[in-house]
């Protein structure tokens, strides 16, 4: 009788570990009276943080939330007092970024379904797309140093980097080794509409940053660069190395170019972005996020290269000026994205935005298909083999 009970038991059990592995993550988190953010709002370290605090829209600071896994420097959440708007503080660089985020999302102490995920830190920029203190909005984000490296001094002279895509044998050629971080496209929609509320804003300037940028008027193509800050629909190239320089921003350049198929418009430079992507589009995996809800804006804090008649590590090093500016913008261009998605809540924002094109990653996780990608794309691999076959 025991032994009868026991076996019942046991396959009771296993009954049940098969359905919970068989259910997604999302179906079996009890979101009832979880808090449910409208806009979530995603820095990287202390200075993006303090960009929202002590403004007159909102307290991002009535409520704070420690969840384990954060940043030890920035263990907790904050959000206004009804929860609407809330931000993570996810520490610099790809690691850091990735380990918060993750964190956050598979926690269980939001209802995350159908939040906003609002990036806004700063970044490098390429003179020929924006200048310091500009406000830049994302379609892709590419990770441009996922590549093999050869020092300079030692690559082949017909080679105008030392940076080779994984699995290629030239600069030129398409990565055939594909990890699956390389590209993610955001929805253009919503970028589109948050780029339209960022340019209702007034950005802020400073006189050192107005005399540095003078320098780029000299070279016709760097127009933009010598201009006044303005809100900009470009990319972001994500790399752990800070950089500086004309040979590794065109270079960069030219590897969002490759990345994209020729449609990535290369002008940030930032150290998270596909870490952060790749956590949210496994959030959407198991249904605890919607990847189609997700904007990258940086604010343009230094040139990620060197003027004519400067060298690249004085650039590096330079007092440019806009290290507050930009700070100042992500608030300045930051509070017209949230307020405008608060506005029209229920008219526009709760339901989402439909997009156009595709979004995701470049196995085409999420369903759709790429429109980036090697040529061919991978036929009916196995998306989880893909680098290796």
């Amino acid at each position: 009788m025991h032994l009868t009970k026991l076996a019942s038991q046991l396959l009771a059990s296993s009954a049940l570990v098969s359905l919970v592995a068989a259910t997604p993550l999302g179906s079996l988190v009890s979101r009832t009276n979880l808090p449910k953010p409208k806009v979530f709002l995603i820095d990287l370290f202390g200075p993006e943080g303090s960009a929202w605090y002590n403004i007159p829209e909102f307290n991002l600071l009535a409520k704070n939330i420690t969840i384990p896994g954060l940043s030890p420097l920035f263990p907790d959440i904050h959000c206004t007092a009804n929860y609407d708007v809330c931000q993570i503080i996810a520490g610099e660089s790809e690691v850091n970024a990735a380990s918060s985020l993750s964190a956050l999302v598979f926690s269980g102490k939001f209802d995350l379904t159908e939040s906003y995920w609002f990036t806004a830190g700063i970044a490098g920029i390429n003179p020929k797309v924006a200048t310091i203190g500009s406000a830049t909005f994302a379609r892709y984000a590419v990770q441009v140093a996922l590549q093999y490296e050869i020092d300079a001094r030692e690559k082949p002279k017909k080679f105008n980097t030392g940076y080779i895509p994984l699995g290629a044998q030239s600069p030129t050629t398409y990565p055939k080794d594909i990890y699956g971080t390389e590209v993610f496209e955001l929805n253009a929609n919503l970028r589109d509409i948050a780029v339209g509320f960022a340019k209702t804003a007034k950005l802020n300037d400073s006189d050192v940053a107005i005399k540095y940028r003078a320098n780029y008027a000299s070279n016709p193509a760097y127009k933009a660069g010598s201009s006044p800050p303005s809100v900009v629909a470009c990319d972001v190239a994500t790399s752990d190395n800070y950089y500086s320089g004309k040979l590794l921003g065109e270079a960069f350049e030219n590897t969002t170019k490759l990345f994209t198929n020729g449609t990535g418009l290369y002008c940030s430079t930032a150290q998270e972005e596909n870490a952060t992507l790749e956590v949210l589009l496994r959030g959407a995996l198991a249904h605890l996020v919607d990847f189609g809800r997700i904007i990258v804006m940086r604010t343009a804090a230094d040139f990620e290269r060197q003027y004519d008649g400067q060298t690249a590590f004085d650039n590096l090093f330079a007092s440019q000026g806009a290290f507050l500016p930009s700070l100042k913008n992500i608030y300045l261009a930051g509070i017209k994205v949230v307020e405008g998605i608060l506005h029209e809540w229920d008219s526009k924002f709760c339901k989402g935005i439909k997009a156009n094109n595709y979004i995701g990653d470049i196995f085409g996780t999420l369903g759709g298909k790429p429109d980036f990608g090697p040529s061919g794309g991978f036929g009916s691999s196995n998306p989880l083999r893909k680098r290796w076959t």
